[in-house]
């Protein structure tokens, strides 16, 4: 146990510094934090775009698979399969864009606080203080709004899964018939979570606004 803990002490002092050579590198070059704050929200909201997307065509890729008339089976899991792996790619690539996202802001604010120390007149310092805490509090918002929509992604996928393997095993009329009966909820699912993704993508072209305009 004290082994594995030193281990991961270790790699997250490793992780730790190779961000602080590549922020270093970066602003080295005129690329600070704050820049590479707003291009990875950027990223993370094309990737909510994204999300939106596939999610919509994997939700009309089943409706139009679960209703048809005839057909081969095989060709029907095929399809729904590449819907649910599509659907998969583009959440893992969200998640990831979002932790992106959280790791640059950590080391902007721990930056930006820890330099209020610096100032020598106590005006300016209240006012970057103030500056600070406003920036901390919308970007909270947004981060709150892209976890809140993420975490609906995850009911979606297990019920595209599951959808896909019943349909791999039971390439029959009555599967298809018995997953029609779960397609409602499918639908709901998928609905709100569009409707989050929405409501996020919002929020963070409204937090990219306030950054850059400052």
């Amino acid at each position: 146990m004290l082994a594995r803990f030193t281990l991961l002490s270790i790699l997250s002092l490793f992780l730790l510094a190779c961000q602080s050579a590549y922020y270093g590198a970066m602003e080295s070059v005129g690329y600070h934090k704050r820049d590479i704050l707003a291009d990875r929200i950027e990223d993370a909201r094309d990737a909510q775009v994204d999300v939106k997307e596939q999610f919509s065509s994997a939700l009309e890729r089943f409706s139009k698979e679960l209703n048809f008339d005839g057909g081969e089976l095989q060709r029907t899991y095929e399809l729904v399969n590449d819907e649910y792996e599509a659907s998969q790619d583009r959440a893992d690539e969200l998640s990831e864009r979002i932790d992106s996202v959280e790791e640059v802001a950590d080391a902007l604010f721990d930056e930006w606080q820890e330099e209020l120390s610096l100032y020598t007149s106590s005006s300016l310092r209240r006012q970057s203080a103030a500056k600070l805490q406003e920036t901390r509090r919308n970007y909270s918002r947004m981060l709150a709004s892209m976890r809140s929509a993420e975490k609906k992604m995850q009911p979606v996928l297990n019920t595209l899964r599951d959808q896909s393997l019943y349909l791999k095993h039971n390439l029959n009329a009555r599967a298809v018939a018995s997953l029609k009966s779960e397609f409602s909820s499918l639908k709901r699912d998928i609905n709100v979570l569009l409707a989050d993704m929405e409501t996020s993508i919002s929020a963070a072209d409204q937090f990219m606004s306030q950054l850059t305009d400052d």
